[in-house]
């Protein structure tokens, strides 16, 4: 599987990699960042890598055999970040990163529900050993809490109608497919007068439901308190996003942790960017943001 880990350049100068540094990613996925920070930490440097998706760690895993102990892979979730690294001997890191969203293996897997273009039963879980589905999601939230979700997590202007027709379709008959739910958002953007675009009109719908099925927000809060607990004094933690209610979120937890409790400083005043040659390799980087902090030094 080619896979080619986002801003990889970017992460690695602004967090600083050098031999022997104990790292941590919080967002494993299929090892790519992993990898290029175990190979520049070389030759005593050790990495935690979190991933909370069974298939994806196993491939990770079989990536980052060949550095040995220096790698340890667990599975978990990035909001347990602290307890994690405590339990695995990591208290202190000298860098740690966050790569959140859903991963490319979770989105080129058609049976995971994940994307918007192909039909699928709607699941989207990161974790398949979990019991909540996007299919729960969409047939047994009330239509307030549907709306309040497609308009807060989403960035949806059409929520209200969106949870709207949602509740009406599965009153009479249960929502299964991500193509049956792909089709209704269309109908209720169509019937606004909606012409094609670049982005499907459910691409806000699918990824609202997502966030909500791996409990992302929560998560994204969780994480960036425990790295914060366990980064060294003088470390970096830098974080990318994809979606810009997350991006606000880290934007907002950095500046309160520089300007309001004076933990540290934030390195990037505005976010990195991939560039246009990136994107064009890759088109997933299109949408990243990367925000770095720093820790006081002691």
């Amino acid at each position: 599987m080619v896979h080619e880990p986002v801003l990889l350049d970017e992460v690695l100068t602004m967090l600083q990699i050098q031999p022997n540094m104990t790292c941590i990613d919080a967002t494993l996925g299929l090892g790519g960042h992993a990898a290029a920070m175990l190979a520049a930490t070389a030759p005593g440097g050790r990495l935690l890598g979190i991933e909370r998706d069974g298939a994806a760690l196993a491939l990770a895993r079989e990536r980052l055999a060949g550095f040995g102990a220096r790698a340890m892979c667990v599975q978990g979730t990035f909001g347990n970040v602290a307890a994690l690294a405590s339990a695995h001997g990591f208290e202190q890191a000298d860098a740690v990163l966050f790569d959140i969203g859903v991963s490319s293996l979770q989105l080129d897997d058609v049976a995971r529900g994940f994307s918007v273009h192909a039909d699928a039963p709607l699941d989207m879980r990161m974790d398949q050993s979990q019991e909540l589905t996007a299919a729960e999601v969409v047939n047994t939230w009330a239509e307030e809490a549907l709306c309040t979700l497609l308009r807060e997590a989403g960035g949806e202007p059409l929520a209200a109608a969106i949870a709207r027709a949602i509740v009406r379709r599965r009153a009479v008959q249960r929502i299964e497919t991500t193509q049956e739910l792909a089709r209704l958002v269309s109908g209720v953007y169509y019937g606004r007068g909606w012409r094609r675009s670049r982005i499907h009109p459910a691409t806000r719908t699918f990824q609202a439901v997502r966030m909500a099925v791996n409990n992302e927000r929560e998560e994204l809060q969780a994480g960036l308190a425990g790295a914060r607990h366990v980064l060294a004094p003088g470390a970096r933690m830098a974080v990318i996003s994809f979606h810009s209610g997350e991006d606000r979120v880290v934007k907002h937890v950095f500046r309160e942790w520089e300007r309001v409790e004076g933990a540290g400083v934030v390195v990037t005043k505005r976010p990195i960017e991939a560039s246009v040659a990136e994107v064009g390799r890759n088109p997933r980087a299109r949408s990243a943001k990367l925000r770095v902090f720093e820790r006081r030094a002691a």
